[in-house]
């Protein structure tokens, strides 16, 4: 690669889809979500299988089917819902800002024209930086979505989106 060649713009104006790679970000925290109410849920059987006065039974099937079933049904979850998240998130940036796209179930649209951002921000968690994303946060002017994140971006792409969404002139205009 030449290294006289600038980079392309990220205002291309062409809808994007998120990075793969953010699925394993979002299914890695599943599994510790999912991990922690597992673990919370035998606990709460179990309590209930030892002090609550019914049939040994019904003991039996909370801690033989109720518990088998609900934890199969957290980790399906856990592992699938990811993908079908990513398959709904995309994000559009142009010269006029950017418009983002979530949600599966309630889904929802949201414009950031440049002159409305404040600030913006990428950070990283631990599993984003394993895996080289990020998230971009940014910060505009009013009270309804003053706090816009997007993540599962590529870290350098983030880091650029959030220089392009900077307004220039360097002046500190209000």
């Amino acid at each position: 690669m030449d290294v006289s060649e600038p980079s392309p713009s990220v205002a291309d104006g062409a809808e994007h889809h998120l990075d793969p790679r953010a699925v394993t970000v979002d299914r890695i925290a599943g599994w510790i979500v999912f991990g922690g109410m597992a673990l919370a849920q035998l606990i709460a059987l179990a309590l209930v299988a030892i002090f609550a006065p019914i049939p040994l039974w019904v003991k039996m099937g909370l801690l033989g089917l109720v518990w088998p079933a609900a934890a199969a049904g957290l980790a399906w979850l856990a592992h699938q819902w990811p993908v079908v998240a990513h398959r709904h998130a995309s994000y559009r940036v142009d010269d006029e800002g950017i418009e983002i796209k979530q949600g599966v179930i309630w889904r929802r649209v949201i414009n950031v024209p440049r002159s409305r951002v404040q600030h913006t921000d990428v950070s990283q968690g631990p599993i984003e930086r394993s895996v080289g994303l990020g998230t971009l946060v940014i910060f505009t002017a009013g009270t309804e979505h003053a706090r816009v994140q997007l993540h599962g971006l590529d870290h350098g792409l983030a880091l650029r989106i959030r220089d392009h969404l900077l307004l220039s002139g360097g002046g500190d205009d209000v």
